[in-house]
Parts: structure tokens; sequence; C-alpha cells
């Protein structure tokens, strides 16, 4: 290892590194109590993928809805449950979820503590479509 700082590790040429506080996190317009903090997207260089986290507060739910692109999400905290097509699971610490493009989900936390979850798409639009 070298004698270079943090500082000087964040602008490191070839990498990126942002601090956790560095992240700023805003409100989800289509549901209420789930926000979103950009991790890494093409703004940082990334060529394929955003990576996203999102925190969804007690008693919030997302609606269902499709994507244009794939999620591949990975559970941080909280006990919520998602929907995917037409099956629901509880989800939990640990587990992994992948939706397909095109396939209608929802999210919606019964339990006492807030969820979280990492989700990374690829870089480019998405075109979300609530379903009625």
């Amino acid at each position: 290892m070298d004698d270079a700082t943090d500082d000087e590790a964040t602008d490191a040429p070839g990498g990126v590194l942002k601090r956790g506080d560095e992240i700023g996190y805003e409100a989800v317009d289509a549901a209420d109590g789930l926000r979103k903090g950009v991790l890494i997207d093409e703004s940082d260089g990334a060529p394929h993928f955003a990576m996203r986290r999102f925190e969804l507060a007690p008693g919030a739910s997302v609606p269902r809805h499709t994507n244009a692109v794939e999620h591949e999400q990975y559970v941080l905290a909280g006990e919520y449950a998602v929907g995917i097509g037409d099956e629901e699971h509880v989800v939990a610490p640990g587990d992994s979820l992948l939706i397909p493009a095109g396939v209608e989900h929802w999210y919606r936390n019964e339990g006492e503590e807030p969820g979280a979850f990492i989700c990374a798409v690829p870089n480019g639009d998405d075109e979300i479509k609530l379903v009625e």
C-alpha cells in the first residue's frame, strides 16, 4: 500500500469512491414513504449499470407497475412484501431478487422497521408504467 490519504483514494484514476454521507436521497413521486439515493451511475463513469439504494418507510407501499428495464435487488434491512408477477414474497436482509423487464411488481412494508435495498439497473432511459 502507498501513503495515499482517503481523499486521494477518492479521486484515484480509473475508479470512484463515494462515501455514504455524500449520497443525497429524494422522495419517489409515485410512492409515499419511498426514498431513493443514487450510489453510482453514468455520471460517475459507470458504463453499464446504475446502483441505487431505496428506503421503504414502515406503512409505505409502492403501487403495481412495470419498468422497461430489468432490476436486480439485494435486501439490506427490514422485512417487507414484494410482488413479482402473480406471486408475493416476504423478503428480509440477505435476500436477492430479479425483476425482469416488463414484469409487474410492487412493494408493501407492513412492519415497524424501515426496509432498505440496493437496486441495480442498466444505464439509460427507463419507462415506468403504473398498472391500474
